[in-house]
């Protein structure tokens, strides 16, 4: 039962550096944007004139 004393606070304390973490990512605007990444991720877009020319160059 003495453990108890330092679990409980140790718990409580990694809670609520979780919830300052949460919080800060919030303020951050790091949840502005959910579909931007996924639809960047899976986009099927043509590389510029300069690259394609070296993709040809290095197939051969």
């Amino acid at each position: 039962m003495e453990i108890l004393v330092i679990l409980v606070p140790l718990a409580l304390a990694l809670g609520l550096t979780g919830l300052a973490a949460f919080l800060w990512s919030l303020r951050s605007g790091q949840y502005d944007d959910l579909d931007g990444a996924a639809w960047r991720a899976i986009a099927d877009d043509e590389p510029p004139p300069e690259r394609k020319a070296d993709l040809a160059q290095a197939k051969r």
